[in-house]
């Protein structure tokens, strides 16, 4: 029986630029299950903003999001389809 998975937008602003090499090795752990990614860097407050739209099952999406937020400097939400 395959499990349920849900479409979840991760916002991101990254404020350490030092972090950034972890940042985008969990995110290619994670990218058989991202539908895409935008990321657009602020250079005048020196951060990057990132969005990543991922279908994945709730457990699966947490975790990245968990991970991704204990970097030092990164901060994260993440927002779920109703669908």
């Amino acid at each position: 029986m395959e499990k349920e998975t849900r479409i979840a937008q991760i916002g991101i602003i990254v404020e350490d630029m030092e972090v950034v090499e972890k940042f985008n090795k969990l995110l290619h752990e994670y990218g058989s299950y991202i539908i895409g990614r935008m990321g657009i860097p602020y250079p005048k407050k020196n951060i990057s903003i990132i969005s990543v739209v991922l279908n994945a099952e709730q457990d699966i999406i947490s975790t990245l999001a968990g991970k991704l937020g204990m970097l030092k400097g990164v901060s994260v939400k993440t927002m779920y389809s109703k669908k």
